[in-house]
């Protein structure tokens, strides 16, 4: 087996969330009134993929942290400073018209015949594409080629596209908000790249193996740690450097999850970051924190309308809690246990179109 280290592996979110690309859309959702734009799933698939990447022990680049849309041209720029080994972007697909579903389904990867490194590239889009189907139950499509896609033509360096879905096929489109999809996504990415780099995919990284970090720290668990964040919001540079802005995003992120705001990521910082306390906790209206804006998500993603992802348990999260409950057969306390957590945490499902 190679050692992961060895590599430099670039991820990339196509198109823009703040504002959002234009165009890039699902349909009008029913129940909630609004579309899911393309980049509230790429964007977290990517870091999905970048934090995969970094447990299993690569280097990485994040080709494009900011909120907003970016050119082609300055993304390829970035990428061919770096001397990456690969890059890999995360997309969504659509097909007929774009304001109406249709029955397209599944998820294809794709590479450009045009690039430098187009064999490379060939079968890091096959591997890719094998590592999709073993943590996603989409219809996958397989590889196919793409022009005059400069991600994929004009980088330097072997390059791969995962459109993990169609936004104009319904329950597909409610599978781009689902964080638990999103993460797969990005796992099925890092195991095709372990499996193009013959590198041994690491799984799971436990919260208390993390080492403890402060303003000056630098390092790959840095970037694990601003994957984070930005997963959860941020918009920071990638870069190993734990400085001032990381260090004003730890202390929010710690006031908004009830822990001690010193700017110092220790075990209890680490286990709430990963979210690995040893069970899904009892959440209330006034609840707020990572598991208020995961139950969030979850609820959007089966159409129950929660206002804003916020982490914020207030009176609309309430609302859509007892309107899953009621539609669930459970008890409409809005209060979310045990049972509420079973019924809500599955992929897929949700309200069915009217």
């Amino acid at each position: 087996m190679a050692i992961a280290s060895r590599f430099y592996i670039g991820g990339n979110d196509e198109h823009g969330l703040n504002p959002p690309t234009a165009g890039k859309r699902t349909p009008v959702m029913p129940y909630i009134g609004r579309s899911f734009y393309e980049n509230e799933f790429n964007r977290p698939a990517k870091y999905r993929f970048l934090i995969a990447c970094l447990r299993t022990g690569f280097n990485v680049y994040d080709v494009k942290p900011e909120l907003g849309d970016i050119s082609i041209s300055q993304r390829v720029t970035r990428v061919n400073r770096q001397g990456l080994s690969c890059v890999i972007t995360y997309a969504y697909n659509a097909a007929g018209n774009a304001l109406e579903f249709s029955s397209a389904n599944g998820h294809k990867v794709y590479y450009s015949r045009e690039n430098r490194y187009a064999n490379s590239s060939r079968l890091l889009a096959y591997d890719v594409s094998a590592g999709l189907q073993t943590e996603i139950d989409t219809r996958n499509l397989g590889v196919a080629t793409l022009t005059e896609v400069g991600m994929l033509r004009s980088v330097n360096c072997p390059a791969a596209l995962c459109e993990c879905g169609f936004m104009t096929n319904f329950n597909e489109a409610k599978l781009m908000i689902d964080p638990d999809f999103q993460k797969n996504c990005g796992d099925g990415g890092c195991r095709g790249v372990c499996e193009n780099f013959d590198v041994e995919y690491v799984d799971n990284v436990e919260y208390d193996e993390m080492p403890t970090l402060r303003r000056g720290s630098g390092g790959s668990a840095v970037k694990f740690l601003q994957c984070y964040l930005n997963l959860y919001g941020d918009s920071m540079s990638v870069d190993g450097q734990f400085g001032s802005g990381t260090q004003s995003a730890v202390i929010k992120f710690q006031r908004d999850n009830g822990l001690t705001a010193d700017g110092i990521v220790g075990r209890n910082t680490w286990r709430k970051l990963l979210m690995q306390d040893e069970s899904l906790p009892l959440l209330r209206q006034g609840s707020r924190g990572v598991y208020v804006r995961y139950l969030q998500q979850k609820l959007l993603s089966k159409l129950y309308p929660v206002g804003s992802v916020d982490g914020v348990f207030g009176a609309g999260t309430a609302e859509a809690v007892r309107q899953f409950q009621r539609e669930s057969g459970l008890v409409a306390d809005g209060i979310v246990g045990q049972l509420t957590w079973a019924k809500v945490t599955p992929i897929g499902g949700g309200r069915p179109m009217p």
